[in-house]
């Protein structure tokens, strides 16, 4: 049973979707604009917006936090360095989701989603 379980299962179980969110997120901020799945893109929001948060506090603990999700020392570094400078005048919404129609193959709602500059 599923009970108080937050989130979409995307069709796996718990530990594909956590990985598979997390490397949504990598791609995101390696490409800083990526193709994806709506519900996929929905799902991943809240953690690269969160990981973002962190990035714009700077400390310590907050760079441990990210690296704890992202696993990659080198792009940690880049969101803190490069990514977070540019959100510091906003409080929230660094992403944006635009629809792009349905995926050719099984029909399913495709989107782009982007940092928003």
């Amino acid at each position: 049973m599923r009970h108080a379980k937050k989130g979409r299962a995307l069709g796996t179980d718990a530990s594909h979707t956590s990985a598979i969110l997390h490397g949504i997120a990598r791609a995101v901020f390696v490409n800083e604009r990526i193709k994806t799945t709506e519900t996929r893109a929905k799902e991943v929001r809240p953690l690269v917006e969160k990981i973002i948060t962190w990035a714009k506090k700077g400390d310590v603990h907050s760079r441990r936090l990210a690296m704890g999700e992202l696993r990659d020392k080198a792009l940690v570094h880049r969101i803190f360095a490069e990514i977070a400078p540019r959100f510091e005048g906003r409080d929230g919404g660094y992403t944006r989701i635009m629809k792009v129609g349905p995926r050719k193959g099984d029909a399913a709602p495709m989107v782009i989603m982007e940092l928003v500059d």
